[in-house]
């Protein structure tokens, strides 16, 4: 995976085509260039399909003939999810295919016109002008097991937001109609609430009841968390409710299939959690991970999914630059400006790090000490969002030792480690 800018620039030789493809969701352009950038050919158009993509193979191998070349490299725009299919076709007739950043597009496209404008004609010349000077990366497609946890993490990714919208839904139907509720439970959606909820949902259902009845309906379920003494808080706060009054009988039916959806949410995110502890089995070293305390199942295949495969990187510094954790410095004369992380990464494994090492510092005693160390210590003490991306930096390089060595998680010599920084 580590590649200099000199060897980048090395595979673009004067045997090459270089293809820029500007990737849209129907249709392509496509603009070939030899490898000092004097254009062959006339740009051309091919539609997001079989035929398409036969097209301009077809179009590409022509141009290889006619210009005596011997290779092809085709650059293309990581455009959200249009370029999978070409990626994929590219791949299976061994033609490589490499990615631009579209920052750098969007910059270096007025250098032609000194124009800003963008059209499907001219963004394919900007990108193959990026790969002739070796500004380009090598896409990492997910094969195997490691394409099936990262569905499966997408997935769960999309049912956690869905039932926090429900939830937020529900928390606020509870705040217009039964605002006392939350006094009686901290959580409406753990078991004895919902059968509260279901059976009697508003303050006048609750009025209608014994405490001995609002009892039974916990009792029924075998339920050991709620009792008699919870039952009258409930009818306390019925009684003293200042909730709305109007509407009542369409609130019930909201209240009922807001429920409805979150259980089934609930249902398919616990069939996806089993899903994912099956296949996480897969992956050598992988449960591993889970022997750090504080490290759960979702952080574990919310990594992999975004690290993929670990034996493609060489170092941990390299996981620590694809998650945009890697220090910039802005410097000029006299001046030296404050470091800050680039954020030219993933946004997303950034964000899953960032959500294990809370966690962490809370309850894993070793990385709780770290943390203190560092915000604490006499020189250059760090801020405490500064800590936890240096802790950050420190769970990459935990994770990767992990999986790549196989090396057991040890909080002796994470200590010991700790012990060594506040000696220095």
């Amino acid at each position: 995976m580590k590649y200099t800018q000199n060897k980048k620039i090395m595979q673009v030789e004067e045997t090459t085509l270089v293809v820029g493809i500007d990737i849209a969701s129907e249709e392509h352009y496509a603009r070939a260039f030899d490898w000092r950038g004097v254009e062959v050919g006339k740009v051309m158009s091919f539609s997001n399909s079989r035929e398409g993509f036969e097209k301009l193979k077809t179009w590409m191998e022509k141009l290889k003939k006619e210009n005596k070349k011997e290779k092809i490299i085709c650059g293309a725009e990581p455009t959200g999810h249009y370029w999978f299919g070409i990626g994929q076709y590219l791949k299976e007739e061994e033609i490589k295919l490499v990615l631009v950043n579209p920052y750098h597009v969007k910059r270096s496209k007025e250098l032609d016109d000194n124009s800003p404008t963008k059209t499907d004609k001219k963004d394919p010349k900007t990108i193959a002008k990026l790969v002739i000077d070796g500004r380009y990366s090598e896409p990492y497609i997910a094969e195997k097991v490691y394409s099936e946890i990262r569905i499966l993490n997408e997935i769960r990714m999309s049912l956690t937001k869905e039932k926090i919208i429900i939830k937020n839904k529900v928390e606020r139907w509870l705040k217009i109609y039964f605002p006392e509720y939350k006094e009686v439970f901290s959580d409406w959606s753990k078991q004895g609430s919902l059968l509260i909820l279901k059976q009697l949902p508003l303050p006048e259902d609750i009025r209608k009841k014994s405490k001995e009845e609002i009892n039974e309906i916990w009792r029924a379920k075998k339920l050991r968390a709620v009792g008699m003494k919870r039952a009258e808080m409930l009818k306390e706060a019925a009684e003293k409710s200042i909730g709305s009054k109007e509407g009542l009988r369409s609130a019930r039916k909201e209240l009922e299939i807001l429920i409805k959806e979150y259980e089934l949410k609930e249902m398919y995110y616990t069939e996806i959690m089993d899903e994912i502890e099956i296949i996480i089995k897969e992956i050598k070293n992988a449960e591993k991970l889970l022997e750090i305390k504080g490290i759960g199942l979702g952080t574990v295949v919310g990594l992999i999914a975004e690290i993929g495969d670990i034996s493609r990187f060489e170092s941990a510094k390299q996981i620590q630059k694809l998650a945009g954790l890697s220090l910039m410095e802005t410097s000029s004369g006299k001046h030296k400006g404050e470091t800050s992380i680039t954020r030219r990464g993933r946004k997303r494994l950034r964000q899953i790090l960032f959500q294990a090492v809370m966690p962490l510092v809370a309850k894993n005693e070793e990385f709780k000490e770290l943390h203190n160390h560092y915000i604490t210590r006499e020189k250059n003490a760090l801020r405490k969002k500064q800590s936890i991306v240096a802790i950050s930096c420190k769970l990459i390089r935990v994770v990767y030792a992990i999986l790549k060595n196989g090396t057991k998680y040890e909080s002796g010599k994470v200590k010991e480690a700790i012990e060594l920084k506040k000696a220095v």
